[in-house]
């Protein structure tokens, strides 16, 4: 993401799995995992939204942990359907959470799915403080239910992920979700607007 990010491998169920971690000027105030979109669409740590999500993140004070899944980058093994990607997960908040610290989790399209699912599977006491989710997969895969104050980003003109998919979803939960009107699935342009957003939902839910 810059020149201060740092890169290294962890132990993953699959084999190593590759982090980029960027830290936070004073103290952070906790650990933000965020989980990229589709391994066999291209998605990486590199995506321009997870980077946004992770921006977003530090300018928060959050230590911000991208991971590739398995298969991906320098992380080894291969694509295994979404169960081993919610494994890795797990493996990268164990591997990164210090014991008793906050936790963000924070996914993009398929990486959103990632993000829901690896927070309903954590044991009580270990949830998240906080969840994010940008255009998630919510067509093609089965989104768990989340909490009340998860922050919901979605593109009105998503080709990808249709809004009503995600709409769908959310109704059932009363979950408000933000609507970017006129804007596609990888928020082209619209970058610098989703980063202050997610800055400002996830102030809001501190408060």
């Amino acid at each position: 993401m810059n020149a201060q990010t740092e890169r290294q491998l962890i132990a993953g169920p699959a084999g190593a799995l590759e982090c980029a971690i960027d830290r936070p000027t004073a103290a952070p105030v906790g650990l933000a995992v965020i989980c990229h979109p589709h391994p066999q669409h291209g998605g990486t740590l590199d995506n321009k939204v997870a980077q946004t999500l992770a921006r977003a993140a530090l300018a928060l004070g959050w230590r911000s942990v991208r991971f590739n899944f398995r298969g991906v980058g320098a992380s080894q093994g291969g694509w295994d359907e979404g169960r081993g990607e919610i494994d890795d997960a797990l493996a990268v908040i164990a591997a990164h959470r210090a014991p008793g610290e906050a936790l963000l989790l924070a996914g993009f399209s398929f990486g959103g799915f990632v993000a829901a699912s690896a927070a309903a599977r954590l044991p009580e006491g270990e949830k998240p403080q906080r969840l994010a989710l940008v255009g998630p997969s919510t067509q093609k895969q089965q989104v768990p239910p989340v909490p009340a104050d998860t922050v919901v980003i979605h593109g009105e003109a998503d080709d990808v992920v249709p809004l009503s998919a995600t709409l769908e979803w959310a109704r059932p939960q009363s979950l408000p979700v933000i609507v970017f009107p006129g804007t596609g699935h990888f928020f082209h342009g619209q970058l610098g607007l989703l980063k202050n957003t997610l800055v400002r939902q996830l102030q809001m839910a501190a408060a």
